[in-house]
Formats: structure tokens, sequence, C-alpha cells
């Protein structure tokens, strides 16, 4: 008599050993797509930030001279605010999507913990079933052994 069991691994786990964990950069595919992911890096800094303020600053006068609380809004809102926070915000994106790849790199790390201790449980039962066929005989044997003494003397 012997445990009859036969693990088999989900397909999924070896696909996704291959693949890794996504990262948020690695999907521009073709022209356009590389040349918005270049665009994107290069007005996504603080020094982009930097030159609009500079750029918004050179309009500024001429606002001035327009007088009235009007023109200053309009040019506090549609030019530097408008231009300045469009970097600033990217910038901001580009760390939350970097933190949000190294919790995917962590997440995968814990994932791939898990399949191999998941791995070594299912090593450890097939140790333990062999051990339980060991057992399983002896027990066999010495049932048999008893009935053969049995029916000798009976």
């Amino acid at each position: 008599m012997a445990v009859d069991y036969q693990h088999i691994p989900h397909p999924h786990v070896a696909l996704r050993r291959k693949s890794g964990p996504p990262k948020t950069g690695g999907g521009a595919t073709g022209f356009n797509g590389r040349l918005a992911v270049i665009l994107t890096s290069v007005v996504g800094t603080m020094w982009c930030a930097y030159a609009f303020a500079v750029l918004a600053l050179v309009a500024l006068p001429s606002a001035i001279k327009e007088g009235g609380t009007l023109p200053l809004i309009t040019w506090l809102s549609q030019t530097f605010i408008q231009l300045v926070m469009l970097s600033v915000i990217m910038v901001g994106q580009a760390i939350m999507s970097k933190a949000s790849d190294e919790r995917a790199e962590m997440t995968y790390k814990d994932a791939d913990a898990t399949f191999h201790e998941s791995e070594q449980i299912q090593e450890h039962l097939k140790a333990q079933d062999a051990a339980l066929d060991s057992l399983l005989n002896k027990v066999a044997a010495l049932e048999a052994s008893l009935e053969a003494a049995l029916a000798a003397r009976g």
C-alpha cells in the first residue's frame, strides 16, 4: 500500500518566473511611443520646470503693464501655473511610478519566495510519503506474519 499523489505545478508559476514583475516604463513601441517617452522624460524634470518658470516670468511684465487684476490672474493661471505645474506634476508622477515599480518588484520577490516555500513543502511531503509507505509495508508484513501464525495455530 502506497500513498498515491503526484504534485503538478500550476503553469502560471513557470511563466511568471520567466517574465518577472511588470514595470511602468516598459511599454513604448514604435516611433510615436519612443518619441512620447523621450519628450515625457525631458518635460518631466525639475530643470524643465525651472525653464518654464523663467519663460513664464518673461511674460509677467506685459501682464503688469496691462494693469488690473484680470491680466495678472490670467498670466498666473494660464501661463505660470500651467507651464510650471505640468513639469512638477510629471516629476511627481515619475517618483510615484518608481515607487510602484519597487513595490511590484518586492511583491514579485515575495511571491517567488512563496513558490519556493511551497515547493519545499511538496518535497517534504514526498519524503513523508516515502516514510509512510515504508511503515505501511512493514505493517502489511506484520499483518501477514500474524495471520500466518494464527492460521498455523488454529
